[in-house]
C-alpha cells in the first residue's frame, strides 16, 4: 500500500528572505533556526544561495510545474502521443478479444 504523498509546504517570498537574514545575523545555528522555523537546514542554505545568486529575482511568485498553456507545444504534443498509443493498444486489444468471439 502507497500513502499520499503530503503536499509541499510553500513559503512567501518574505519569508525566505527573512530566513536567510536571521541565519547570516542570528548567533544562533543553523539547525536551530531551521528547527525554530519549521524547515529543514538544507532548505535555509538553499535560500540563502538563490538569493545571492539571483538578488531581487530570486523566489519569483510562479510555483510549481507551468500551466498547460505556457507549455512549449512540443511537450504537449509529446504527452498527446503517448495517449493515443496507449489508445491505440486497448483498441488492438479489444478487436482481436471480439476477432475470437466470433469464430
Amino acid at each position: 500500500m502507497t500513502d499520499k504523498r503530503k503536499p509541499y509546504k510553500t513559503y512567501t517570498r518574505e519569508f525566505k528572505i527573512e530566513a536567510v537574514r536571521l541565519m547570516e545575523t542570528s548567533e544562533r545555528s543553523s539547525t536551530e533556526l531551521a528547527m525554530e522555523l519549521g524547515i529543514r537546514r538544507n532548505q535555509l542554505y538553499k535560500w540563502k544561495e538563490q538569493l545571492t545568486g539571483k538578488g531581487e529575482q530570486a523566489f519569483p511568485d510562479k510555483r510549481g510545474r507551468p500551466r498547460k498553456e505556457e507549455q512549449s507545444e512540443i511537450v504537449t504534443l509529446r504527452q498527446e502521443n503517448a495517449r493515443l498509443k496507449e489508445d491505440v493498444e486497448i483498441l488492438k486489444k479489444a478487436a482481436a478479444y471480439f476477432a475470437k468471439e466470433l469464430k
